[in-house]
This record gives C-alpha cells, structure tokens and sequence, in this order.
C-alpha cells in the first residue's frame, strides 16, 4: 500500500512557475507508475502526466505538453509536476496518484491510490 502527499501548490501570477512534489511512503513506491491528474471546480477529473515506474517514459496531455515535466526521484519516494508558463485555465486542485500497471494510462480508474490534491490557482 501506498500513501501519497502532494505539496506545492499556491497562488501565482499567468506566466509563472511551480513545482509540485508528491511524497509516497513505503518501500514499494518503486513498483508503482505515477500520474498527476487536476480538477477544476464543476469539471471531471483530466489528465496531466504520467511516468513509469524507472522514470524512462512520460506521456501528458495535451493542455499541458511543452510547458509541464513530470518527474520522480525513487530514492526519494517523491514524484515531481514542474509547470512552467502557467495559465489561468491551469487553475485547479492537482492530486497525484499511483497504479501497478506497466504501460502509461491516462484513464484515472486505472491508478490504485491518491493523494488528498493541492490547490493551484493562476491569475491574470
């Protein structure tokens, strides 16, 4: 089992920068492929980024590709969003989550476990 903590998020300005960390406890978070998902306010759950289990392959979707990184450091137990060129339509609570499937997913029935989500609000 696997608990995950996301931090980072805040307040910014559009064009600004953050970066968010989600932090996994237990020793099995290596066996587990990472994703960030947001959800903004009346709107479904969508697909921010995912990585595989060493980190080898990313996959994003398409509102973010080129401006958003998805990262992890397993020595660390923690995954990373670095979102760069941030965008009012960005705002939204980002949650990270995790599953033990092999191949990347952006369907959010297929991760196993999520954080609570941290709160990214974007100004004009």
């Amino acid at each position: 089992q696997v608990q995950l903590v996301e931090s980072g998020g805040g307040l910014v300005q559009a064009g600004d920068s953050l970066r968010l960390s989600c932090a996994a406890s237990g020793r099995a978070f290596p066996a587990y492929a990472t994703g960030w998902f947001l959800q903004a306010p009346g709107k479904e759950r969508e697909f921010v980024a995912a990585i595989t289990r060493d980190g080898g392959t990313t996959a994003y979707g398409d509102s973010v590709k080129g401006r958003f990184t998805i990262s992890r450091d397993n020595a660390k137990n923690t995954v990373y969003l670095q979102m760069n060129g941030l965008e009012p339509e960005d705002t939204a609570v980002y949650y990270c989550a995790a599953g033990t499937f092999i191949y990347l997913t952006r369907d959010a029935r297929r991760y196993d476990y999520w954080g609570q989500g941290t709160q990214v609000t974007v100004s004009s």
